[in-house]
């Protein structure tokens, strides 16, 4: 481990970092400020909700747009654009007066962070590492651990001494002063991968093949819930602490928890990949976040929000590592941008049902801890059917039947 640490720290390190700066533009960070913007701008848990989801979808419709860029710039030059825009979203945020700036600022953090710089990070590994993929991805995720982990609490704590909205223009500040050269020296350097016999199709399905081929809707099932119920989740969460008498702070709390079997699991995930594949860890790692979602919306202690957050990072662990280690695994590396930009901008439509969908029900008088224990049903579901057709999905890729475009 030491020996490909020293070897290889320039592009995990480049990983790292835009791995954690794209939670600046993800919901974990977004929410806390969730109930600021609903009091200053007059909105109803369902109306923010919408609006979130709306500037979502759109992020995603745009982002399909921009995946295949990094298969046809530099990559300092993507990583400069992503950079741009987060900080233009979040400085945005901060100075809003009205929902007119409100809401493409919201658009900017949300296809910038949640978008761009999640999936520039997540193609770049997955170009620059094959015979130990599984590892690089799971080091270099451990900056979107470490973002999950310290950036809730620190985004409190600045809210505390400057404002929401002073908060939100700190965080436009380091990222145009920090974040951004040195993400551009970082990714300056290509670097050129052993291929191994799992690295994926040597020449690559084109984005078209991908999206012509059925197995990639089933994985796309299997890989969505853990960012569309954790988006639901943390983005009501104050109404999920209000209905339970829990104090408003109660999930930011039990992130210490979630942040330590993320991290563990992030790493134990990498060796397992690179020893087993990626399709052969997908049927197991949504059991333990069906679990705690069966925890969260049947148990109204306290208790309750600590075991979903430690049982979340388990699964959460693992998906970082499949997230970056499966779509080049099934489909090759040629047309990895393209491909990977189209797939993030499906999750990205689907994850952004959530808020809007919940929040409607919630306005509807449907109980929050019904529609939480709905999704760990779905988790188990989902498990089960992956082991059902486990084989199917191994001679699939296997078989690699894709052409050179």
């Amino acid at each position: 481990m030491t020996a490909f640490l020293k070897d290889n720290l320039r592009w995990l390190a480049a990983g790292f970092l835009l791995l954690f700066c794209s939670c600046f533009g993800q919901t974990v960070v977004v929410a806390l400020s969730g109930g600021a913007i609903r009091r200053e701008f007059g909105l109803s848990d369902g109306a923010f909700g919408t609006l979130y989801a709306g500037v979502t979808l759109a992020s995603a419709v745009a982002l399909a747009g921009l995946g295949g860029l990094l298969d046809r710039w530099p990559a300092s030059r993507v990583v400069s654009l992503a950079a741009l825009l987060l900080a233009a979203g979040a400085a945005g945020l901060g100075l809003s007066p009205n929902l007119l700036v409100l809401a493409p600022s919201l658009f900017l953090l949300r296809l910038a962070g949640q978008g761009l710089m999640l999936q520039t990070a997540y193609t770049l590994i997955g170009r620059w590492f094959a015979a130990e993929r599984g590892r690089a991805v799971s080091l270099a995720a451990t900056g979107l651990n470490a973002g999950q982990a310290c950036l809730p609490l620190g985004f409190v704590a600045a809210a505390a001494l400057f404002g929401w909205r002073g908060a939100w223009l700190a965080i436009a500040a380091i990222l145009i002063v920090g974040a951004l050269p040195l993400a551009r020296h970082l990714v300056r350097r290509e670097r050129v991968p052993v291929e191994t016999a799992r690295s994926g199709p040597a020449e690559g399905a084109t984005r078209a093949q991908a999206l012509a081929d059925p197995y990639l809707y089933g994985l796309l099932l299997a890989m969505l819930p853990p960012s569309f119920i954790s988006n639901t989740i943390v983005f009501h969460q104050v109404h999920l602490a209000e209905s339970r008498g829990w104090p408003p702070a109660m999930l930011a709390a039990a992130f210490p928890p979630y942040a330590a079997a993320t991290l563990v699991f992030l790493l134990v995930a990498g060796r397992l990949v690179d020893r087993f594949s990626a399709l052969a860890l997908l049927p197991f790692y949504l059991v333990p976040f069906g679990l705690a979602c069966l925890i969260l919306g049947g148990v109204g202690a306290p208790w309750a929000a600590f075991a979903f957050m430690l049982l979340y990072g388990v699964t959460d662990g693992i998906s970082l590592t499949l997230f970056g280690a499966l779509w080049p695994e099934v489909y090759g590396t040629r047309h990895l941008g393209a491909i990977r930009g189209a797939i993030v901008a499906i999750m990205v439509l689907g994850t952004a049902l959530g808020p809007g969908l919940s929040g409607l029900m919630i306005d509807a008088g449907v109980p929050f801890s019904g529609i939480v224990t709905g999704m760990g049903v779905y988790c188990l579901t989902i498990s089960g059917g992956l082991l059902l057709v486990r084989r199917r999905l191994v001679a699939h890729l296997h078989g690699r039947r894709f052409a050179a475009a």
